[in-house]
């Protein structure tokens, strides 16, 4: 599915933050990414929405050599792969509605399928009362499930959570794993990258662990490790 070979990415004022990074993840696979704030997690995102170019190394996606695609077909590995932030980034003008349906309106979606996809993704996340409250009316939980509903509302086949529950206490940070997981029963791959050592320790799943760019652990049912 995700195959990241000999990975380095070094940035112009000449930091190091992936060293020789080598990763396969599965299809349909639940993977942590743990790890000091500079250990590589938001460059290894990065790499994967194709924001930022490794600097020597081959990433792939579902078969194919991404490294070196040409900008036009950006938007198209882009459409295969959700994000939720733990900012969550709502548009703070647009209802629950138009904010889940506008990621279906920048893909050129149909007014029809719009209609029919918004309303069956804000029932999954429970929402359905809500298709008509702004942002500045929900409570942190519930801006996070619209996160959600719009990062998975054009059937990705990857959902990154880039710190997820870091905005969230830890009742409603429980109700978004379980969404998530949700998620990833129904045959997505999720990548989720955290701090949040009780949530890691307690599910159990793959964890990988970056160090100054490195991968210093990658165990198939691991727990975070305060030496991270």
């Amino acid at each position: 599915m995700i195959i990241f070979k000999n990975i380095i990415k070094e940035y112009n004022n000449g930091v190091k933050a992936l060293n020789n990074i080598n990763l396969h993840i599965s299809k349909g696979e639940f993977v942590f990414v743990v790890g000091s704030s500079g250990a590589g997690k938001s460059t290894l995102i990065k790499l994967l929405l194709k924001e930022v170019e490794p600097t020597s190394g081959k990433l792939f996606f579902n078969k194919k050599d991404i490294t070196k695609v040409k900008n036009r077909k950006v938007p198209i590995i882009r459409r295969k792969i959700g994000v939720v932030f733990q900012d969550f980034r709502l548009l703070p003008n647009k209802t629950v509605y138009e904010n889940v349906a506008f990621a279906k309106e920048i893909i050129g979606a149909s007014a029809k399928e719009i209609r029919r996809q918004v309303p069956i993704v804000l029932s999954m996340v429970g929402l359905s009362k809500k298709a008509n409250s702004y942002p500045n009316q929900l409570s942190g939980g519930e801006k996070q499930r619209v996160s959600i509903a719009r990062a998975i509302v054009n059937n990705p086949t990857v959902l990154i959570a880039d710190e997820p529950t870091g905005n969230l206490d830890p009742e409603t940070a429980g109700d978004i794993m379980d969404l998530i997981m949700q998620i990833n029963r129904r045959g997505t791959t999720v990548i989720m990258a955290t701090h949040a050592k009780d949530i890691v320790d307690s599910m159990q799943r793959r964890v990988i662990a970056l160090s100054k760019g490195k991968v210093v652990r990658d165990d198939q049912r691991g727990v975070y490790d305060h030496e991270v």
